[in-house]
């Protein structure tokens, strides 16, 4: 396992690197004219210095915002941290009891119910539903309708916290009802694949109550389906929604790629491709541990224990 991990840190960095290096080397080319004379280096050269920074953690410095790249996309990937995180788990509290409902009771009103509305979820992309959001809390007033505080001085640490838990209604459930409803379609599909396995049969003929097998042998075995999609997406959020971000001014890494992609700002783009691409790593290396931990097949082939069925 520790040399499975190894492995995948060192595909982690190199797939940064190259990801990275494209947008540097992408946005460089497309630079109008006089960023290209403000920036004053041929291509190559300019690439090899910015690599040579990315050792140290120097991303170089914004030419909009006239300050070093790092501390402004750590800034930004915090907030957009905090977001991905509770529309992650938002969105697995929304999705994933569903299904076991659909699972152990395939044809009852509520689960159909369920399946008519996670396909209407599924049908509205981010941007359309931050925007509904949006003009739902312009219209009552119940929630802000946008950014991540009031920004009020003066406030205690107690007071922002509050104020950044007032903001967050909105962004979180734009991002997650979408994502609640593929982890329904995911997890009752899986859960209806678990149920047919021999193992599962096996329980069920041993006595063992229904409600058990669906919550805790099926559900086990269909977790894999969920984890296996559940660390792209989580990544992908991650990395930033530019849409819900944008229409929610949410202050996140999404927005903050927007306003360095509009500006041209060279270094600014790269930090960007950078952080998003670390944290879509990190979250696939996450999904994989999560279908390790729950199938012991899976767990035994990274620690290489492969075991040889005779012919």
């Amino acid at each position: 396992m520790l040399a499975y991990l190894v492995r995948r840190l060192l595909t982690t960095i190199l797939l940064v690197v190259a990801v990275s290096s494209a947008a540097f080397i992408i946005t460089r080319l497309g630079a109008g004219h006089a960023i290209v004379i403000e920036l004053g280096q041929p291509i190559l050269s300019q690439w090899g210095s910015w690599l040579a920074g990315l050792t140290r953690l120097d991303l170089g410095t914004s030419v909009y915002y006239n300050s070093p790249v790092a501390p402004i996309v750590g800034d930004r990937a915090r907030n957009t941290a905090l977001l991905a995180t509770i529309a992650f788990l938002t969105a697995l509290l929304i999705g994933i009891p569903p299904a076991f409902v659909v699972a152990s009771r395939p044809g009852s009103i509520a689960a159909r119910v369920i399946r008519a509305t996670s396909l209407f979820m599924l049908s509205l992309p981010s941007f359309v539903t931050s925007l509904a959001l949006v003009m739902f809390a312009a219209r009552t007033g119940w929630l802000p309708a946008g950014g991540l505080t009031s920004s009020v001085a003066g406030m205690t640490f107690s007071e922002r916290a509050i104020d950044v838990i007032w903001h967050l209604p909105l962004p979180v459930l734009a991002l997650a009802l979408p994502l609640a409803a593929t982890f329904e379609r995911l997890q009752t599909q899986a859960l209806a694949d678990a149920l047919a396995q021999p193992s599962v049969r096996a329980a069920r003929a041993r006595g063992i109550p229904a409600r058990r097998i669906v919550w805790r042998h099926a559900g086990r075995l269909a977790i894999k389906s969920v984890a296996g999609v559940g660390g792209l997406a989580f990544g992908a959020l991650l990395s930033g929604s530019f849409a819900v971000e944008a229409v929610t001014a949410w202050p996140g890494l999404g927005r903050l790629t927007i306003e360095a992609l509009r500006y041209r700002d060279l270094y600014l783009v790269a930090g960007c491709a950078a952080a998003g691409t670390t944290v879509l790593a990190l979250g696939l290396l996450v999904a994989d541990l999560v279908i390790a931990w729950s199938d012991p097949r899976v767990r035994d082939d990274l620690a290489g224990n492969r075991v040889e069925v005779p012919a």
